[in-house]
C-alpha cells in the first residue's frame, strides 16, 4: 500500500523508503502507525473514491477461540476478548475488532462465522492427563476444555497455568477456575502475576519451579497445550517445557528435542498461538 501511496504523493521520504525496499525499515514505519496517518502526514492525490479504495486491502478476519463448551451452555458460544488500546505518534488507538466488540451492546448483532481447528482440540481418550498453559486471553480454550470435561464426566487428570499482571484485576474467570480446583476438576492451578511483586514472575516460570512434577505428567502420557502470545510467550513455554524433560528427564538436548518432537507427531502438543 505504500508503494502505491507514494505514487500518487510525491513524498521524498516515501520514495526513498519504497526506492530502498528494506524489509526492516519497512516494518519500522509501520509499526504503530494506520491510513489516517499517511493522509495527514504525506498527502495524496486519488481521482475518485474508486481510486481511493482500490489501493486498500480487505480486512482480515478476526479468529476468537470459543470459550465455552455446548454442553455447558446449549445454543452460546462464549468469547474472551481484551480490549486492545494504545498511543502512538501523538494519537489514540483501537485494536479494529477488539474495540468494536467492546462497543455492542445487548441486543446487537454482527456478522461471525465459524473456523475449526483440527489441530487443537480435546485428546479422545477422555482419561488422558491435561497440561494446559493459558495467560491472559489464552484462557479461552481451556475454559472451554474443562467445561466439556466436566459435563462428560471426564476421568482425566487437568492442571492449569493462569498468568496475567494483576490477580485484583486480571484474573479472568476466577470464581469458576477456582470452583473447578475446589471440586477436584482442576487438580492443579498454577498461577503468575507478573505485577503483584518486585519481580516479574511468567507461567514459564512455575513451569520451571513444577518441573519434575510436571515430567511426571508427561510420562503419565499427559497432553500439554499452549494457547495465547506466539511472539514471547510461546516460545519460553517451550524452552520451559524442553528444560523441564532435560532437567528431570535427564536427557541432554537432543534427546529432550526427539521427545518433544514424538510429543508433537502423537498430537500431545498442541498450540493455537497468535
Amino acid at each position: 500500500m505504500i508503494e502505491k501511496w507514494q505514487a500518487r504523493s510525491g513524498s521524498p521520504f516515501l520514495r526513498s523508503l519504497v526506492a530502498a525496499n528494506d524489509k526492516q525499515a519497512y516494518q519500522d514505519f509501520i509499526w504503530g502507525r494506520e491510513l489516517i496517518d499517511l493522509a495527514l502526514d504525506y498527502p495524496a492525490d486519488f481521482t475518485d473514491a474508486e481510486d481511493f479504495v482500490a489501493i486498500l486491502r480487505k480486512l482480515q478476519p478476526r479468529l476468537y477461540s470459543i470459550s465455552s463448551s455446548p454442553l455447558a451452555h446449549p445454543g452460546e458460544v462464549h468469547l474472551t476478548v481484551g480490549e486492545v488500546t494504545y498511543r502512538t505518534f501523538g494519537r489514540e488507538r483501537g485494536g479494529v475488532c477488539s474495540t468494536f466488540l467492546a462497543r455492542l451492546a445487548a441486543g446487537d448483532t454482527t456478522g461471525v462465522y465459524l473456523h475449526e481447528n483440527p489441530a487443537f482440540r480435546l485428546p479422545e481418550n477422555p482419561s488422558t492427563p491435561l497440561i494446559m498453559v493459558g495467560p491472559g486471553t489464552g484462557i479461552a480454550p481451556f475454559r472451554a476444555f474443562l467445561e466439556d470435561r466436566q459435563a462428560t464426566g471426564a476421568k482425566g487428570r487437568n492442571w492449569l497455568f493462569f498468568g496475567n499482571p494483576h490477580a485484583a484485576t486480571d484474573f479472568l474467570y476466577q470464581e469458576q477456575l477456582e470452583q473447578f480446583f475446589k471440586d477436584g476438576l482442576l487438580e492443579r492451578l498454577d498461577t503468575a502475576f507478573s505485577r503483584d511483586q518486585a519481580k516479574k514472575i511468567y507461567v514459564q516460570d512455575r513451569m520451571k519451579e513444577q518441573g519434575a512434577e510436571l515430567w511426571k505428567w508427561l510420562e503419565e502420557g499427559a497432553a500439554f497445550y499452549v494457547c495465547g502470545d506466539a511472539s514471547r510467550m510461546a516460545k519460553d513455554v517451550d524452552v520451559a517445557l524442553h528444560d523441564a524433560i532435560q532437567t528431570h528427564g535427564g536427557k541432554t538436548a537432543e534427546e529432550a528435542a526427539a521427545y518433544v518432537a514424538q510429543m508433537k507427531k502423537d498430537k500431545r502438543y498442541q498450540r493455537d498461538v497468535y
